[in-house]
């Protein structure tokens, strides 16, 4: 087998002077800046990127939780009640709507670009301030999901919806690159799906298809926030389910399987997406699945998986530079991903709906689908990756650019961020 060159670097970002290590902070101690405050300028940074688990740093498997408890676990038989519908689904005001049109607006009138929206950039009215980050509370440390309805989407053009989304994304967290091309902006869209054979994974990411995305996270560093513009004509349904949940269940019915989710032996594809510009940066990611990092409490385990980032690294196993997925990785897997279909919950997002999704504590998945035919609109979706650092109130994780103000993402060279609004 190849030698593995060694993971790069931790990116160049001091914390404030005088701040301490991540992870002598337990998550949820340190929050976001509240309503009106001033905040610093992130225009000089540049999204971290990904990284390898740092081994030294996790929590072995003979001490991870057996049980997990609190409001990160929770069952689709208590969501799926009408009455507890409030818990999760909230609608715009018309107050808030008719803020968030004049804000976006004057930004449009203004000529600066979309990338320059950030939470230093904009001053959203106080009382709407506090409704996005108590909703930021709400993702990050209780059920990590949350639905708004009412986006006028179908009423505004697509400059002032992107940058109204834009600012609702900035109370939220601060925006990171989703691709190589640093789009801050992403588009869910089938544009590759004539392209997309089912051998050719390593090639084409699966949100420019129409194939179904199996249960998994992104890599925001944080939160994932999706705006439907367009439905498709059959599927494209969403579903949500609580990774603490999850847990419980492996470890009370496949505790095996839960151990080997803990070992740190899993390859993940970069897709090509890489810096040549990093020294030692691999072509893949080697990082356990299940993780808790040393001296977090057990509400702070974290579970993520992308099935299709794990199938398409075959190239590098040819190659001699990586072991294939083992017997027991692979039923690991189909083990995962059948649990989780049995205990998530299934949505459907309608025109004008925003939600927003924990990479922390819940995985997502959405079935595949069917366009309309032309001249009807394809399915489309706008989406946000949102990074909340340790510093703004965010889990702690066992990568080195736990507290950088846009961790996460993907990051390849110098690569500027960009907002497209189409897809591209």
């Amino acid at each position: 087998m190849a030698p593995v060159a060694t993971a790069p670097p931790a990116p160049s970002f001091a914390p404030p002077a005088g701040d301490t290590h991540p992870l002598k902070s337990q998550a949820g101690s340190r929050v976001p800046p509240p309503p009106g405050a001033e905040v610093s300028s992130l225009a000089n940074i540049l999204t971290s990127g990904q990284y390898d688990t740092d081994v030294s740093l996790i929590t072995p498997y003979e001490q991870l939780p057996t049980k997990i408890e609190g409001p990160t676990v929770w069952t689709r038989e208590e969501y799926e009640k009408p009455e507890n519908q409030e818990r999760w689904i909230r609608r715009w005001s018309e107050e808030e709507i008719g803020q968030l049109e004049t804000a976006a607006k004057d930004w449009v009138a203004s000529g600066r670009p979309h990338e320059e929206i950030e939470r230093a950039t904009i001053n959203l009215p106080l009382s709407l301030q506090s409704t996005l980050l108590s909703l930021r509370q709400k993702i990050l440390h209780g059920s990590g999901f949350y639905v708004f309805k009412g986006f006028p989407v179908d009423r505004w053009p697509i400059e002032v919806t992107a940058a109204a989304y834009l600012m609702v994304g900035a109370y939220l967290g601060n925006s990171v690159s989703q691709n190589g091309r640093g789009h801050i902006l992403g588009h869910v869209k089938d544009i590759e799906g004539d392209k997309f054979t089912g051998d050719n994974i390593d090639k084409i990411r699966i949100y420019r298809t129409s194939a179904r995305q199996h249960f998994h996270v992104d890599s925001s560093g944080g939160l994932i926030g999706l705006c439907c513009l367009a439905r498709s004509l059959e599927g494209g349904e969403s579903d949500v389910v609580s990774s603490h949940a999850l847990w419980n269940h492996l470890q009370a019915h496949r505790p095996d399987v839960a151990r080997t989710l803990a070992e740190p032996n899993w390859y993940f594809d970069r897709k090509g997406e890489v810096s040549t510009s990093k020294e030692g940066q691999n072509p893949w990611m080697k990082r356990s699945i299940a993780t808790l990092v040393k001296g977090q409490p057990d509400n702070r385990l974290t579970v993520q998986i992308d099935p299709y980032y794990l199938w398409s690294t075959t190239r590098f196993v040819e190659a001699g530079q990586i072991p294939p997925l083992s017997a027991a990785q692979k039923e690991a897997m189909q083990v995962l991903e059948e649990t989780a279909q049995k205990l998530a919950l299934h949505m459907i997002l309608e025109v004008g709906d925003c939600q927003f999704v924990s990479d922390s504590s819940v995985l997502h998945a959405r079935t595949a689908y069917k366009d309309h035919p032309p001249p009807h609109p394809r399915r489309h979706l706008l989406r946000l990756w949102l990074s909340t650092p340790v510093s703004e109130g965010g889990w702690v994780t066992p990568f080195p650019d736990a507290d950088h103000p846009r961790r996460g993402g993907i990051q390849v060279d110098e690569q500027p961020h960009r907002c497209p609004l189409d897809a591209e």
